[in-house]
Parts: structure tokens; C-alpha cells; sequence
């Protein structure tokens, strides 16, 4: 079985930056086809913010994201990463990282295209 372990959260003023990381325990026999970084904050829904196409290293970002966060993977690591900068207070929860083998029809925004997750790293962000 798979596991994901999410590292690098913590606190951050408005501004700052900080760097997550998710390595993989599968090895050389995992190759996710999706990976992505996702959000929770109390009372609202896992937010999708970055998608990773592994193989191809295609990236999408939600609007949230966009120009502030960069997704990465290091595959000589089995490590994903999620950049973060200009940090906002609103930018405050638990983060995970999230993977998938497969194509699925569903969309790479959904939690539920995907398998793999893990236990999440707590970002806050406040002066």
C-alpha cells in the first residue's frame, strides 16, 4: 500500500513563503498519473489548488493559486512539492497532497479522482 507523507507546513506573517513537500512510498513501481495539492479549512469543502500531470509534468493551478504556488515532483526523490509564496491569512489549513494512477473521467479538481492521500500538514498564516 501506498502512503503519502505530507511535511513543511507550519506558520508564516502575510508574505512569507514556505515549501511542502509529499514523498511517496511507493517506489519505483508507483507512477501516479495525477498528483495534486489540496486544501481544508474549517466548514468549507477540499479545495483543489494545483495538479500536477506526472508523467508529462503538465501543471494546472486554481485561480487561488495561481501565480503564487508552484507544484513540482522530483521523481529521483518520489517527492512532490507545493512552493508558497506571498502568503496570505486566507491561505490558513491543513494541506494534502493526493495522487492517482489511473485516467479517470472524473475531474483532476475533485477529491474523488484520486486514491492516494496523506495525512496532511497544518499552514498558518498570521502576523
Amino acid at each position: 500500500q501506498v502512503q503519502l507523507v505530507e511535511s513543511g507546513g507550519g506558520t508564516q506573517p502575510p508574505g512569507g513563503s514556505l515549501l511542502l513537500s509529499c514523498v511517496d512510498s511507493g517506489g519505483d513501481d508507483f507512477s501516479p498519473y495525477y498528483m495534486a495539492w489540496f486544501r481544508q479549512t474549517p466548514g468549507k469543502e477540499r479545495e483543489g489548488l494545483a495538479v500536477l500531470l506526472a508523467r508529462g509534468a503538465a501543471t494546472y493551478y486554481a485561480d487561488s493559486a495561481l501565480r503564487r504556488f508552484t507544484i513540482s515532483r522530483d521523481n529521483s526523490k518520489n517527492t512532490l512539492y507545493l512552493g508558497m509564496n506571498s502568503l496570505k491569512p486566507e491561505d490558513t489549513g491543513i494541506y494534502y497532497c493526493a495522487a492517482q494512477t489511473q485516467p479517470t473521467p472524473v475531474s483532476m479538481w475533485s477529491t474523488r479522482a484520486y486514491d492516494y492521500w496523506g495525512q496532511g500538514t497544518q499552514v498558518t498564516v498570521s502576523s
